[in-house]
């Protein structure tokens, strides 16, 4: 059987699939020609991260397909539901890149908080000639410990967000839909671990309440953050969302910014991705990266490993 790995697989995963007898391609089709190369070469299973789509059309067009497989977490560029109406199976990898994602939010955290965003445009323009006027301009910043983080959806990601804002010394805020209260359990490299119970709070208290805003949740009819949020958060607080760009309202994020009411953001996704509005992208109070929360080393051998093993329980 054939595999095809649209947007790449780790080796450990091919290795895995390859001495399970199955064949795995990596080379990355153009979506329009995917459906002739999946019916070319007979694909049993296509792997997508978040750059490929298997919509209606693709799924209806394969009928050699048995399999969808997203590398990662949330499945909004797959049509679940009519792939299953076609008995296939689709899987994705919920657990493999959590930590890698909440990496990523206290590294745009920790960034925004001490300037970095902005110094690391700036020092190699002008530290040699105005390295006072810069240590001046960012002299002002905050830390982490002590202040309050709340996490909009406290899935996967989210609860390994807060273990990470525990572990510095944040108070953790969560509100989700799904969970009314979540015990978290943190390891340390000795063996020792430390256990907190948190409890669900209201939307508006996390807003009302919280030094640094940070959203987990799957893509959404309607903006998660916008305007009247921004209005009902702290004046200085910041926000990150490295979850899917059109949770967050980035026209009503730009006002924030500009008005002062927010001090800084952080995005690894955007709303017109994969062409980021100039307006974010020259801005100089958010820290930017391309959508690259999962994209860890570790992160792409656990994925890879894991849809490995989905791949052959499922097919062989």
């Amino acid at each position: 059987m054939k595999i095809l790995a649209n947007d790449g697989i780790a080796q450990s995963g091919n290795d895995l699939l390859q001495k399970e007898g199955f064949e795995v391609i990596t080379t990355k089709v153009a979506k329009e020609q995917l459906s002739n190369f999946i019916n070319e070469h007979k694909i049993t299973g296509l792997l997508v991260r978040s750059a490929t789509e298997a919509r209606k059309s693709l799924i209806d067009d394969c009928p050699s397909l048995k399999l969808i497989g997203r590398g990662g977490v949330g499945m909004d560029n797959i049509d679940v539901a009519h792939a299953k109406s076609k008995g296939i199976h689709v899987i994705n990898t919920p657990a493999a890149s959590s930590e890698s994602v909440a990496e990523l939010v206290f590294a745009h955290l920790l960034s925004g908080a001490r300037f970095l965003y902005d110094s690391n445009r700036n020092m190699p323009l002008d530290g040699d000639s105005k390295f006072k006027q810069l240590k001046k301009s960012y002299a002002g910043g905050t830390e982490l410990r002590g202040k309050t983080l709340g996490v909009i959806g406290f899935g996967r990601i989210g609860q390994a967000t807060a273990k990470v804002a525990l572990s510095l010394g944040m108070k953790v805020l969560f509100n989700d839909h799904h969970t009314t209260e979540a015990s978290l359990e943190i390891s340390f490299y000795d063996g020792q671990t430390v256990n907190f119970s948190l409890k669900n709070n209201e939307f508006d208290t996390l807003l009302k309440d919280s030094d640094f805003i940070t959203i987990h949740v799957p893509a959404q009819k309607n903006y998660v953050l916008g305007k009247a949020e921004f209005e009902k958060m702290k004046t200085g607080a910041a926000v990150v969302n490295a979850s899917r760009g059109g949770v967050l309202d980035e026209v009503a994020l730009i006002d924030a910014l500009e008005n002062g009411k927010i001090a800084f953001a952080g995005l690894d996704v955007f709303e017109s991705e994969p062409n980021p509005e100039i307006r974010i992208l020259m801005h100089p109070k958010i820290s930017l990266t391309p959508h690259t929360g999962a994209s860890t080393v570790e992160a792409q051998e656990r994925i890879s490993l894991e849809l490995a093993h989905q791949i052959i329980d499922l097919l062989n």
